[in-house]
């Protein structure tokens, strides 16, 4: 009987290559604690939910952010500083200033719109952390005054408006846009009549800045 050819072993298989874990930045830690805010709402979201959810210690969460303070400051900042941002390329842009002054309240209207409807729950634990930041707040409406003042202070300068002080008109015409902006206005944006309001008060903001 012919001897049978031993069986050759299996090649082995080869190890795989570790998965990288992706760095810890406080750029994603601020992503996570959005998610866990608007998954447990200010009251019941932890250092610990996040941390959790980004699968590391808490401490190293509190490497980034020393406090949970700190932390719900810095996701109340990052979602101000949206708004500032993409309203800044109209202040900086190049059309007429009446016309630049017009889109940007628009746009201010409409982000802030967007904001509340998009995701209701999300604005609403925004709303709760905006009251406990007042220097991210104050610092956000300072930028958007600064570049409200830009725009008027291009139209004053080349007789557009006519201003004495660009600072003050700029401050005068925010408070006065405040029902299409301020959240607590929220729940008047969605009434039928909220935009022929907003385009009447546009109208007459501009008439006042330009008569002479």
């Amino acid at each position: 009987m012919a001897a049978t050819s031993p069986t050759p072993a299996p090649a082995p298989t080869p190890a795989s290559a570790p998965t990288s874990t992706p760095v810890l930045t406080a750029e994603r830690i601020l992503e996570a604690t959005e998610e866990v805010l608007r998954r447990h709402g200010p009251a019941k979201a932890t250092v610990v939910d996040v941390a959790r959810a980004l699968g590391v210690s808490h401490g190293s969460v509190y490497r980034h952010f020393r406090t949970k303070a700190a932390l719900r400051e810095a996701v109340t900042k990052r979602w101000l500083d949206r708004t500032s941002a993409e309203l800044s390329g109209i202040a900086a842009g190049d059309r007429e200033p009446a016309v630049r002054l017009g889109d940007w309240l628009r746009a201010l209207f409409d982000a802030k719109r967007r904001k509340a409807g998009a995701d209701p729950e999300l604005f609403a634990t925004y709303m709760v952390l905006v009251d406990e930041n007042g220097p991210a707040v104050t610092e956000h409406i300072a930028d958007l005054t600064g570049q409200l003042t830009a725009i008027i202070a291009d139209g004053a300068g080349t007789g557009v408006f006519t201003v004495p002080d660009p600072a003050a008109a700029a401050r005068t015409v925010f408070q006065a846009t405040g029902r299409f902006h301020d959240p607590g206005y929220a729940r008047e944006w969605v009434r039928p009549e909220a935009e022929a309001d907003f385009g009447s008060l546009v109208e007459l903001l501009l008439r006042g800045l330009s008569s002479r």
